[in-house]
């Protein structure tokens, strides 16, 4: 959807705010941009409605190079709700929010029913609140009216510049509750800043935390608290922030999975194989060629059946029908495969590379550590 290339941007005292950025933002989810004051996060923001210009680089939305849209043009396509809300003071509640479609020129009857309609989807009634004026609503009312302003012309794309930084805890976490929601129905593109983590973990599909004008890490709130890229992103993010959510988040095979599997190739004959067992101690090995490729797996049953026969190779018994795991399988899916009591231990696959095993003792530890965390009774598996 959104597109930098090489993005920099430099001033004349050469300072330099964004240096080289590289940054997709998908189309229907919500990016938070995050990261210390001064980090370029809302230069980031404000390049993709060109109210700041990148010195180099290419920024396209949809395939197409922004630098070529007419400004005024691209700005009334491109919702943007910031911090100081912005409404106009001599206008109604009405008019705020019929603003943009105004200048698209849409027909009164339906730029008012898009006013209604958007009033009642942030618990608004439009009879009692479209004709009053700004100073007449709370600061979040105000920032609730700011919010579907930028909706109100239909934009494919939403900037949001800490709009909900000003308000007291529990207005901000009330809007951040119902912008998920909002976000669930309305599915737009939206380009969040904010300088604070809880609000980012909670709101955000994806969070890009900057450093000195650069991407440090872009990943799932969840991936992020998991696995922080650096000690700037865990120092950023905090200990009490990691160690929570160590305790709290649900296993995946990653966290249960050995990255030492043993493994044979499909050349090799069945005696190396049966040493190559007794050597690490189990009764399975996993078939790989050279580039770490899984193409099944032997047991020790199926080579002691074919020990006599001396021209058999591991790739004339192998069993090729086996189940994956990917990085990403919770503990409870992890769990489904070992049910049926066939199997000791499951690969863990990236693509079709091997890159460790699950076995049947990893899991149930994994597991019983993890139960061991949380509260009696929270546990479902």
């Amino acid at each position: 959807m959104i597109r930098f290339e090489n993005v920099s941007k430099r001033y004349k005292d050469g300072t330099v705010a964004i240096d080289n950025l590289n940054l997709e933002i998908q189309k229907g989810e919500l990016l938070v941009l995050i990261g210390p004051s001064g980090c370029g996060k809302t230069t980031t923001m404000r390049m993709i409605n060109r109210l700041i210009e990148p010195t180099s680089g290419t920024i396209t939305i949809d395939g197409q190079d922004i630098s070529q849209i007419d400004p005024v043009e691209l700005r009334r396509n491109i919702g943007y709700v910031i911090q100081e809300i912005g409404l106009f003071p001599h206008m109604t509640i009405e008019q705020n929010i019929a603003l943009v479609p105004k200048l698209k020129k849409w027909h009164p009857e339906r730029y008012r029913q898009r006013v209604n309609e958007l009033m009642d989807l942030v618990g608004l009634d439009p009879d009692t609140y479209k004709d009053r004026y700004p100073s007449e609503l709370s600061g979040g009312q105000q920032q609730r009216v700011g919010v579907i302003r930028a909706l109100a012309g239909e934009p494919d794309i939403i900037l949001m510049d800490e709009p909900f930084s000003a308000l007291d805890p529990i207005s901000r976490e009330q809007l951040q509750e119902e912008l998920v929601n909002l976000q669930e129905s309305i599915q737009k593109t939206i380009v969040f800043v904010t300088h604070d983590m809880d609000e980012a973990i909670r709101i955000a599909s994806r969070i890009a935390i900057m450093n000195d004008g650069k991407l440090v890490q872009v990943d799932s709130p969840d991936r992020i608290l998991r696995r922080p890229a650096n000690e700037f992103v865990r120092g950023f993010i905090g200990e009490e922030r990691l160690t929570n959510a160590a305790e709290k988040a649900v296993p995946t095979a990653q966290d249960l999975m050995h990255q030492s599997p043993a493994t044979v190739s499909p050349k090799r004959g069945l005696a190396e194989a049966f040493r190559i067992m007794k050597e690490k101690k189990v009764d399975s090995l996993f078939v790989i060629d050279s580039q770490r490729q899984l193409l099944g797996s032997v047991t020790l049953e199926k080579v002691d059946q074919h020990y006599n026969q001396e021209d058999c190779t591991v790739a004339d018994i192998m069993e090729t029908e086996i189940p994956t795991l990917t990085i990403d399988n919770p503990v409870n899916e992890v769990a489904e495969v070992f049910r049926d009591g066939k199997q000791n231990a499951v690969p863990v696959v990236e693509g079709k590379r091997l890159i460790g095993v699950v076995t049947r003792g990893s899991m149930m530890r994994g597991l019983a550590d993890w139960t061991h965390h949380q509260p009696e009774g929270s546990v479902t598996i």
